[in-house]
């Protein structure tokens, strides 16, 4: 008797495990199976024809307690979609009889090429994922913003060549302007860069922008987590041999080193003009400039690593141009905006060469404690080191050495109009405080428009900075 009492109390025991462990294995079948599809909505800012995206996710997730099959996940537009889908590490079109474990979940990547198209203007694509499962369809929608654009890879531009706002540029692998060519770039151009993409001018560049229509340089990565991001693209590098290099109405942002010149020019003319540009969110430095020539008006340089390094020499003017950095989520204010040196340490053995530089009616400042002297000058060896700041205002808690100044204003807040670095909004203008310190601060130039290409103050003293008051 308590043998078979004993036999069947194991066959009741295992009967109840195999119900449960078939209960556990089984699918949930209702329709009201709970699903979170974590977005409905999966869009691209602008995609340049031919070149890839970015790569874009969103999770399926089972919310129950059992097991559940998907249908099938389905890209609506097949093969012929502009868009491409992985799931789970598997690229496809369409993957049947999907199975999630209890309170599990996949993924669902996607990505978007562009064909060209004969559209000049930005065009829309869209198409949609189809998440099939208990009868129910549910669809995650796919959107990107397409643009034609001139591309341009491992090109050397020769001769006279003219760029025209039609399309978008896109420089691939590198873009470099001989020794005797000539690029114009007129008003309105913009030029995305790829990575490893640098643009070498051994020859002559002309940007042709205007207020309103500045030519912009910037990476070719426009989706909202690179589309701010420093290091971009490399920069633009204007070396030994180039001359008579022009840069007008011209918006250099998210390089590593935004603008390089290297070098005397052949024919004691500057190398580099800087009229009315903007150079910004440089990774490294905004400016480098190693025994150049390079002139520069009307111009900000702004939240760079390094804003200004001057190395080894050379000759610069500087007039009416702002100088500032503010740490941000992607750069930390530690290096002074504005350095000036003779010298450079070439392989361990110091040279240093001739050294003369002028500031007038400039700012240069910085925020937090980090950097006590945002103005540094540095000299060595007896070479000609003539450094002047003419009306200039800089924070410093001690002034350049062996430089010459002349009406400067130390350690005054400028009273830029709005910096919110949350926001990544930076107003470097002075028009708010009528007590700002660089109103009316200035020396007569003849310069008679600021970076907005509106009238300085004629017959009066200007303000400091790259901004006039109105």
């Amino acid at each position: 008797m308590m043998k078979r009492l004993f036999y069947f109390s194991c066959m009741c025991m295992a009967l109840i495990i195999s119900l449960l462990s078939c209960k556990k294995e089984s699918f949930i079948t209702s329709a009201d199976a709970r699903l979170n599809i974590t977005r409905d909505s999966v869009k691209f800012d602008t995609v340049f024809t031919s070149t890839g995206s970015i790569t874009q996710s969103f999770k399926i997730i089972n919310e129950n307690n059992q097991q559940l099959k998907l249908s099938s996940v389905k890209l609506m537009g097949g093969i012929n979609s502009p868009f491409k889908i992985n799931i789970n590490g598997f690229p496809t079109v369409e993957e049947n009889n999907i199975e999630i474990a209890a309170n599990d979940s996949i993924y669902v990547f996607v990505s978007v090429t562009v064909n060209p198209n004969t559209a000049n203007l930005p065009f829309i694509l869209s198409d949609s994922i189809q998440v099939s499962y208990n009868g129910n369809n549910r669809f995650v929608q796919l959107e990107a913003f397409g643009q034609n654009a001139h591309f341009l890879r491992d090109s050397i531009i020769t001769g006279n060549t003219v760029w025209n706002n039609d399309l978008p540029y896109v420089i691939l692998g590198s873009l470099r302007v001989d020794t005797t060519a000539f690029l114009t770039i007129n008003s309105g151009c913009k030029i995305y860069t790829h990575a490893n993409a640098p643009i070498l001018v051994d020859g002559t560049l002309n940007i042709n922008g205007t207020k309103n229509n500045e030519v912009v340089f910037t990476g070719d990565r426009l989706d909202a987590a690179y589309r701010d991001l420093p290091a971009s693209w490399p920069g633009i590098y204007f070396r030994s041999t180039s001359i008579n290099n022009q840069l007008r109405f011209a918006v250099i942002k998210n390089a590593t080193q935004a603008v390089v010149a290297i070098d005397q020019p052949v024919n004691n003319l500057p190398k580099l003009k800087l009229e009315q540009c903007i150079i910004t969110n440089a990774f490294d430095a905004g400016l480098l400039l190693l025994n150049s020539y390079a002139e520069a008006s009307n111009t900000l340089i702004s939240n760079c690593s390094r804003n200004i390094n001057i190395t080894y020499g050379g000759k610069y003017v500087f007039t009416h141009c702002t100088v500032a950095t503010y740490s941000n989520q992607y750069l930390l204010h530690t290096i002074p905006v504005l350095q000036a040196y003779n010298f450079t340490d070439a392989s361990g053995s110091l040279q240093t060469a001739d050294l003369e530089a002028s500031f007038t009616n400039c700012i240069f400042w910085g925020d937090g404690g980090a950097v006590d002297d945002e103005v540094i000058t540095g000299k060595e060896g007896n070479t000609v080191f003539n450094v002047n700041f003419n009306n200039c205002l800089y924070k410093a808690l001690n002034d350049p050495t062996d430089a010459t100044l002349n009406s400067v204003i130390r350690n005054i807040e400028p009273s830029f109009d709005s910096i919110d670095v949350n926001n990544k909004y930076y107003d470097f203008r002075t028009s708010l405080n009528p007590f700002a310190p660089g109103l009316d601060a200035g020396l007569p130039v003849s310069l008679p428009n600021d970076l907005d290409d509106l009238p300085r103050s004629a017959g009066l003293a200007p303000d400091l900075g790259c901004y006039e008051k109105q």
